[in-house]
């Protein structure tokens, strides 16, 4: 899950959903006994969830060693937070005004008439890192997420901002569903549900299908990919790229999973348009790869959000986005991962300021739509500054 990276980084476990969204509670005895009930109850879940065991054997992959997936390098100096408990306690007791906005964030609504007579390439953010894009004259969705919390639990965790632009049932049939990896605030259970029956076909990283197929989804709908690989749907080309970030839902299957970027090409003749979407990442050589290989890139859909200094491994800050978007060969930046949950220590809106000023000073171009806002991919606008309304 995105923010507090905790033990994720040490031993592959998923400790840090709790911590989040503790402004909806004073700081005292009334929280502690709501961590505590909520910590016993996420265990119990946990075990439950060791037994079920549904991710298959990839012991094959090159990112697989001893039933676990690695990232390209190892955590260095300076990668991990000095002390987990310290951050811990800046989370629970000491976190900062402004994290959440103090009034509802501002949103457009979006229609299924609208969306029906919408041109080729034409993308909405509908909140966090999901986005629905309209190529060769179908809709895509990435990492969907429509519940009201990021969690497993939906009576705690980082509660939304916003209502999702438009409800699932209002959606259009998707052609696919494109997944990075499986935390709580980019794979919701509640929402790959209720999609199933409108999704042609689920393309995820190694293992994040094998947890669809277990929530009764078919796995005729469901493509898996290691890093490098890929697929084409329909005319449209997808690619599964390396990331640097981990997995898992539970105590006991840290790392289970692949974690990926994804590159989307949709050539036609001449027309050649690429975009790159991100997933949850930290900086790493990998952007420069991805770019040599598969640039340049008319969009990069890039996370800048949930960073902080203190676990920048795992997550970009806001400097290093505009320098992966650089390394990507990039034309226009589109900044994901923000304006939803609560998820770090920075206030709501500072992804937003932050990844302007470092692209203004080098020359880019930057996106910034509110969501539901339609956006032309071959001629994105820059945006109104609307989380400062």
């Amino acid at each position: 899950m995105a923010g507090l990276p905790g033990l994720a980084l040490r031993d592959g476990t998923i400790l840090d959903f709790f911590v989040m969204n503790c402004r909806d509670y004073s700081t005292g005895r009334t929280m502690r006994w709501l961590l505590f009930i909520t910590l016993i109850t996420f265990i119990a879940w946990s075990v439950t969830a060791m037994f079920r065991n549904p991710i298959n054997d990839y012991s094959a992959s090159p990112q697989s060693r001893e039933g676990r997936f690695h990232n390209l390098r190892a955590p260095g100096p300076g990668d991990l937070p000095e002390s987990t408990l310290r951050v811990w306690w800046e989370v629970f007791f000491n976190k900062p005004a402004g994290t959440i906005p103090t009034s509802p964030a501002p949103i457009r609504h979006l229609t299924r008439t609208e969306l029906d007579a919408a041109p080729d390439r034409s993308l909405y953010r509908l909140g966090h890192s999901t986005v629905l894009m309209k190529l060769r004259g179908q809709w895509w969705l990435t990492d969907s997420v429509f519940s009201e919390r990021a969690s497993p639990m939906q009576f705690f965790g980082p509660k939304r901002f916003h209502a999702p632009p438009i409800s699932i049932d209002e959606l259009p049939p998707i052609r696919a569903v494109i997944l990075s990896h499986d935390h709580f605030d980019h794979l919701d259970q509640a929402t790959i549900k209720a999609l199933d029956s409108k999704v042609g076909v689920f393309l995820t990283p190694l293992g994040v299908g094998d947890r669809l197929a277990d929530w009764g989804v078919a796995r005729s709908k469901i493509q898996q990919f290691d890093w490098w690989q890929g697929t084409e749907v329909d005319g449209l080309h997808l690619t599964v790229t390396p990331a640097q970030h981990f997995s898992g839902r539970s105590f006991t299957d840290g790392n289970r999973t692949l974690w990926a970027s994804w590159v989307i090409q949709d050539k036609n003749g001449d027309d050649d348009f690429r975009l790159f979407f991100s997933g949850d990442t930290g900086y790493f050589d990998g952007f420069a790869k991805i770019g040599e290989r598969f640039g340049p890139f008319d969009l990069t859909l890039i996370e800048t959000g949930a960073y902080d200094k203190q676990w920048p491994y795992v997550h970009l800050l806001p400097q290093e986005t505009v320098q992966a978007h650089r390394d990507l060969r990039g034309r226009w930046l589109l900044p994901i991962h923000n304006g939803t949950f609560d998820l770090a220590l920075h206030t709501w809106d500072d992804p937003f300021d932050q990844v302007l000023r470092f692209a203004t000073e080098h020359g880019m171009q930057v996106s910034t739509p509110m969501m539901g806002e339609r956006v032309d991919m071959n001629m994105p606008q820059e945006g109104s500054r609307w989380w400062r309304q």
